[in-house]
């Protein structure tokens, strides 16, 4: 049986951090999937209100930002792979195991338990 591509629409969801327990802190999140909304990205925004998938991506820049963010690259099932916080004007290099990026505001991620060996679920729909 081979393996299917993970594809995401376009739009809102929930991230999910998987806790030890199980349990789970949950994220409202925006998904941009389709090339457009992943370039358009955070640029030209002061704030995200959670956090933002970018998927397809193994890397980003933080060129004409106006915020320090959090960037986690994860690998294809969803694992994280390294966090960085990046300035504006920076450019990061690109992870070679890396699928998919999410970005949030600098510092939020550590108090969600996303750190390297963490493992997420991406939930889509409304954040309700």
């Amino acid at each position: 049986m081979g393996r299917r591509r993970r594809r995401w629409r376009d739009g809102g969801g929930v991230l999910v951090v998987v806790g030890g327990g199980g349990e789970g802190v949950r994220v409202p999140l925006e998904i941009a999937s389709s090339y457009r909304a992943r370039t358009k990205g955070l640029l030209g925004r002061d704030s995200v209100e959670g956090a933002m998938l970018l998927s397809p991506a193994n890397s980003v820049h933080t060129f004409r930002m106006r915020m320090a963010i959090d960037v986690a690259y994860l690998d294809r099932r969803l694992a994280v792979i390294a966090v960085r916080t990046m300035r504006p004007g920076r450019l990061g290099l690109p992870r070679l195991r890396a699928r998919h990026v999410l970005e949030a505001e600098a510092g939020v991620m550590s108090g969600w338990g996303v750190r390297t060996g963490a493992r997420v679920e991406i939930v889509e729909g409304p954040a309700g």
